[in-house]
Parts: C-alpha cells; sequence; structure tokens
C-alpha cells in the first residue's frame, strides 16, 4: 500500500510519468517491506542480514522492471488507467514473482513450511 500510495502522490501531485513514479515507490516500498518481512512476517532476524539484502535487493529491481513494464503495456495497449493497470500488474508480480523467490530464496522461509 505505501508503494501504490506513494505512485499515486509521485503522479498527481507531482506530475511524474507513472513509470517513473514506479521506480521512486518501489524504491521506498522495498524498504518497508523488507523490514516488515524480516521481523515480522517471516521472522527471520536472527539471519545473515547482508545476505538477505542483497538477495532482496535483486528481487526489487526485478520488481520495479516488472511493475512498471506491465502497468505500461497495460495502459498503453488496452488503454486502462494506469492505476488499474498497476493494481493487476501488482497482483501478478506480487504473488507470481516477490512472494515466491522471498518466501523461498530471502528468507527460507520454505524450510519450515514443509
Amino acid at each position: 500500500m505505501v508503494d501504490y500510495a506513494i505512485m499515486i502522490v509521485c503522479t498527481e501531485v507531482f506530475s511524474i510519468h507513472y513509470t517513473i513514479s514506479i521506480l521512486i515507490s518501489g524504491l521506498i516500498g522495498a524498504v518497508v517491506n523488507f523490514l516488515i518481512n524480516r521481523k515480522w512476517t517471516y521472522e527471520a532476524e536472527k539471519a545473515d542480514v547482508k545476505r538477505q539484502l542483497v538477495k532482496f535487493s535483486l528481487i526489487v529491481l526485478g520488481s520495479i522492471f516488472l511493475k512498471s513494464a506491465g502497468t505500461y503495456l497495460f495502459t498503453n495497449w488496452l488503454s486502462i488507467d494506469y492505476k488499474i493497470s498497476r493494481i493487476v500488474t501488482d497482483i501478478i508480480v506480487s504473488l507470481g514473482f516477490n512472494y515466491t523467490l522471498q518466501t523461498y530464496w530471502v528468507f527460507k522461509k520454505g524450510k519450515h513450511l514443509r
């Protein structure tokens, strides 16, 4: 929600193109996401934070690219408002890319789920 709200503010208030707003909001949202996931979601505070940050950063870069590209494609090819395109893209990227990689690669919760 932080990511999405910042994108809207950047685009609507500061007139930044939505693809650039996604980059800005993605970076800020990533910090919030990492802290919440490390402490509460995956309870992985005892693991090596540097290793987690490197892996998480790679996922964030991929996620920002996928969200920007997906939103752009939905918006321009299907003429859908960027706010709706972003929500659709977020659902796809968050569930198919972010969640899977964070759970089984960054925070290694997969060992505990089996």
